[in-house]
């Protein structure tokens, strides 16, 4: 399937084909939903999204290194990571052999990727390596910029527009804001193992919720009355991103759109299974059913394969 998809997309280089392989692997054994989703995109869009996500999965992997490394040593890697990239996407010049860098920075090449975005996205991760509390929204918005909208702004060249990109930008970063908060309220027992907390702090604390009652919650695998009420609110608010950004799908080139319609509505349900766990996220890991995944992408394909019937694209 991988062959089939590089020669799609063009991609003759053994080197290059092996660090799209590379990518790919990564998605699909770490992505699950969003890999799935990958699967509704045309052939030739798919590698480069692998290698995206190849990226971004090794910053993470250097973010959470659970092999005793140093915080020190950890920014250093991540600073390493991103001159590795700057050297190679910017300056055009060889530096390391990590194939998931082969891949994203032909990639970046081919649609235009800004080196910014990469840039801002590992500002972010370096946040994760001392920040592990936000005051307020604005301070929480900084922090998924990096972490979530740009993901959004770099995928969107990949799936291109039928009007001006920059119309859908707004809409674009929504969606990725979306998902990173959604998964905030799934993992907030995992975020708390971690030392982090990813709710505004004064939010939170209008319900008479702060890191000890949440502590509190983690210990006792118990969700406090206060602490659902906030998390309702937070809820609501996710909700509301969810539809903003629904609205820029039919921004998108006709054949990217049953890809992300996909993501939007798995990752959206997950809402719904919190919901309906009564947020006893403590205790219990809301997740969407395998049976549900599949029929959901079953639906995508076919509008798939109906917008690739009318594509003229050579």
């Amino acid at each position: 399937m991988i062959s089939s998809e590089l020669n799609a997309a063009g991609v003759r280089d053994p080197e290059l084909r092996e660090a799209y392989g590379r990518c790919r692997a990564i998605n699909a054994q770490h992505g699950r939903t969003f890999f799935l989703a990958t699967r509704l995109l045309a052939p030739d869009q798919r590698p480069a999204v692998h290698a995206l996500y190849g990226f971004a999965r090794h910053a993470d992997d250097i973010l959470d290194d659970f092999d005793g490394a140093s915080t020190k040593d950890r920014a250093r890697r991540l600073d390493d990571l991103g001159t590795d990239l700057f050297q190679r996407l910017v300056k055009n010049e060889c530096s390391g052999d990590d194939p998931t860098l082969t891949a994203v920075v032909h990639a970046a090449r081919r649609y235009g990727i800004d080196w910014q975005l990469f840039d801002d996205f590992l500002r972010s991760m370096r946040m994760d390596l001392t920040v592990t509390d936000y005051a307020d929204r604005a301070a929480l918005n900084r922090y998924m910029y990096g972490s979530a909208e740009v993901i959004g702004l770099q995928m969107l060249p990949v799936l291109g527009t039928v009007g001006p990109r920059a119309e859908a930008a707004p809409y674009a970063a929504g969606l990725g804001k979306a998902f990173q908060l959604t998964n905030f309220l799934r993992d907030i027992d995992e975020d708390l193992e971690l030392g982090r907390v990813y709710l505004p702090a004064d939010e939170l604390s209008a319900y008479d919720v702060d890191r000890d009652v949440l502590e509190w919650c983690h210990t006792n695998r118990r969700t406090d009355q206060r602490v659902r009420r906030a998390l309702v609110e937070q809820h609501a608010i996710t909700r509301r991103v969810y539809a903003y950004a629904q609205r820029g799908i039919g921004m998108l080139e006709p054949r990217s759109r049953p890809c992300i319609t996909a993501a939007l509505t798995l990752y959206s349900e997950i809402l719904d299974r919190i919901e309906a766990i009564e947020f006893a996220v403590f205790s219990q890991r809301a997740t969407v059913g395998t049976g549900r995944r599949l029929a959901v992408a079953t639906s995508g394909l076919a509008g798939a394969w109906r917008a690739r019937l009318f594509d003229r694209r050579p």
